[in-house]
């Protein structure tokens, strides 16, 4: 599969490629909504700063240039408000995403995975798939809103942040 673009866009946000340079952006948006995020997310139960960041940067580049996930940060009014990524997985892409926590409820996640949807189809994918925890009825909200059907439920392999259940929901969405 060919990389996606690495800017998408609607009326309301902007999707752009993660780069070396947001490393201060990023390790602020995500630290300072690290106890929000790390009830979810594992990589954020310890908090998230400049080395976890460093990491990730470094990690979203090799990972993009392989074509193994494609991340991207959410901007809205200018400013970054989280994260979503495409990971490829076979037959299908698997979109992931989170918000700092001034930026929940305003629909920029739904947004995002919008664009993530349209993007994976241009690109030839049959499927897009979400997952999250079972307890975690925000992020499960996304894909509901979106047209997706819940397929099922398995087990996570943990670590688990301390939030999960330990039980994904697995949501798909067939190419029109």
């Amino acid at each position: 599969m060919e990389a996606p673009a690495e800017t998408l866009s609607d009326d309301v946000i902007v999707l752009r490629r993660w780069k070396p340079e947001q490393l201060d952006t990023l390790a602020a948006v995500a630290g300072d909504s690290a106890a929000h995020l790390g009830a979810w997310m594992i990589w954020a139960t310890g908090g998230y700063g400049e080395p976890e960041a460093k990491e990730f940067l470094e990690s979203a580049a090799r990972n993009w240039a392989e074509g193994k996930t494609y991340d991207f940060a959410i901007f809205a009014e200018g400013e970054v408000v989280g994260g979503t990524g495409m990971m490829t997985r076979p037959g299908r892409i698997e979109i992931g995403y989170w918000l700092g926590r001034h930026h929940t409820g305003r629909g920029f996640v739904t947004r995002a995975a919008r664009l993530l949807i349209a993007e994976a189809f241009r690109l030839g994918a049959p499927e897009v798939e979400i997952r999250h925890d079972e307890k975690n009825v925000a992020s499960g909200a996304v894909p509901a809103r979106l047209g997706f059907t819940m397929i099922g439920e398995e087990a996570a392999e943990p670590p688990f942040a301390p939030a999960c259940a330990g039980v994904h929901r697995v949501w798909r969405l067939k190419r029109p």
